[in-house]
């Protein structure tokens, strides 16, 4: 069993950076593919960002290119989300996600455990 905690969300001005981590229990961390997710109020959930198994690849979402960066450290089975020059648009629940895949994927369905989601609010 794969378990997946987030943490770092909360409320920020526009232009503010947040940092969001996610550490993940079990063994196969290292050997998977890693995603973050979000999903607004009344939207369907969405690809934001993912990264390789060993960190060498990485993938964004258009409206986050450029402002957001994933990283991961095996070492410590973490995940993270350096969030920079944030808009209102970017509120929603975060979520840290494993992939069933050693190669980062922006396929929702590629991924087969899901953290609980901490929120992320920016202020106009």
């Amino acid at each position: 069993q794969v378990q997946l905690v987030e943490s770092g969300g909360g409320l920020v001005q526009t232009g503010g950076a947040l940092r969001l981590s996610c550490a993940a229990s079990g063994r196969t961390f290292s050997s998977r593919a890693m995603g973050w997710f979000r999903q607004a109020p009344g939207k369907e959930r969405e690809f934001v960002a993912a990264i390789n198994w060993i960190g060498g690849s990485t993938y964004y979402a258009d409206s986050v290119k450029g402002r957001f960066t994933i990283s991961r450290d095996n070492a410590k089975n973490t995940v993270y989300l350096q969030m920079n020059s944030l808009k209102p648009e970017d509120t929603a629940v975060y979520y840290c996600a494993r992939a069933a895949k050693l190669s980062s994927t922006g396929n929702l369905t590629d991924y087969d455990y899901w953290g609980q989601g901490p929120q992320v609010t920016v202020s106009s």
